[in-house]
């Protein structure tokens, strides 16, 4: 092979690369702008504080937000927040230096949360329920000092799916984790713009952009937690049946109380038989054709 052809094929695998990285860019930016408007996330004036643990998801979160900013027909606010939860080893430097590059404004809390967690729990045992209770009550107060209205956290599609498996699994409750809530005190409003979107487009953001990552000692050591167990199971779906994992989650979004058991959510006792037509009754005894991923599953461009 000649130089010149060698050449010329590395420069069209590097246009091939760029132009995959530009898709994957337009494609979270298009994500993340549709979950923010579906629900309603972020309005004019608003000033959002985006919790940035050093993971992959909330770099990618605080990227595709400062992009949609500059494109956004309204004005908000930035602010990046960490909690140093002074965990050993943690390089307390990468944050304050990335964010000082990138020109925003930033605040690094710090709070020795991991001697609690550590203190408390036993040797072995998840600790990620009373790391998450306590870093989310630091955060809330962080959040009242900064006169932040929005808290913005990096969760994606599958963490939306792996919570709601954990709740109907090991919980007994049909329970997500929403795009947008009221915190239990009534003071804050949390949201998820990364909501629409899958886990292995922000691992490869990730890659692509080249983010400092900061790898949590704290839980990652847990191979146990059952978590890892839920995604472990997602995955092996997404193996033998894609699709299947996109029909789950579209189904998050299409509930039909009446069909289900919960009594505080549809009147089944008042209930009665009126004679007139009701194209969503009981259709359970009905022969219904084995649907196709490709004709089942609900595509997140078209929500």
């Amino acid at each position: 092979m000649t130089e010149a052809l060698s050449a010329e094929l590395s420069a069209k695998q590097i246009d091939k690369i760029a132009h995959e990285n530009n898709k994957l860019h337009k494609r979270l930016c298009r994500l993340v702008g549709q979950a923010i408007g579906d629900f309603n996330m972020i309005e004019d004036g608003d000033k959002v504080m985006v919790c940035l643990s050093g993971g992959k998801d909330s770099y990618a979160l605080l990227d595709i937000l400062m992009t949609l900013r500059e494109r956004a027909p309204i004005h908000f606010d930035i602010v990046a927040v960490n909690l140093d939860q002074k965990q050993p080893g943690f390089p307390a430097d990468v944050l304050p230096g990335y964010l000082s590059k990138l020109g925003i404004p930033f605040h690094i809390e710090n709070q020795d949360t991991y001697s609690i967690v550590k203190r408390l729990i036993p040797e072995g045992k998840t600790t990620c329920s009373l790391c998450s209770r306590l870093r989310r009550g630091i955060l809330y107060r962080v959040a009242d000092e900064l006169g932040c209205n929005k808290i913005a956290l990096g969760h994606h599609r599958d963490d939306i799916l792996e919570t709601f498996f954990l709740n109907m699994f090991f919980g007994g409750k049909l329970k997500g984790m929403p795009a947008k809530l009221v915190s239990d005190d009534g003071k804050h409003m949390v949201i998820r713009p990364m909501a629409y979107v899958k886990e292995e487009d922000t691992a490869r953001y990730a890659e692509v952009k080249q983010f400092p990552i900061i790898p949590c000692d704290l839980c990652g050591s847990q191979e146990n937690l059952q978590r890892k167990q839920i995604k472990n199971l997602m995955r092996e779906w997404e193996k033998k049946h894609p699709g299947r994992v996109e029909n789950i989650f579209s189904a998050l979004s299409t509930v039909v109380p009446s069909h289900l058991m919960d009594r505080s959510l549809f009147g089944f006792i008042d209930i009665k038989a009126d004679g007139v037509a009701n194209p969503n009754g009981d259709i359970a005894f009905d022969e219904e054709p084995c649907s196709t991923p490709e004709t089942n599953t609900i595509s997140l461009q078209r929500r």
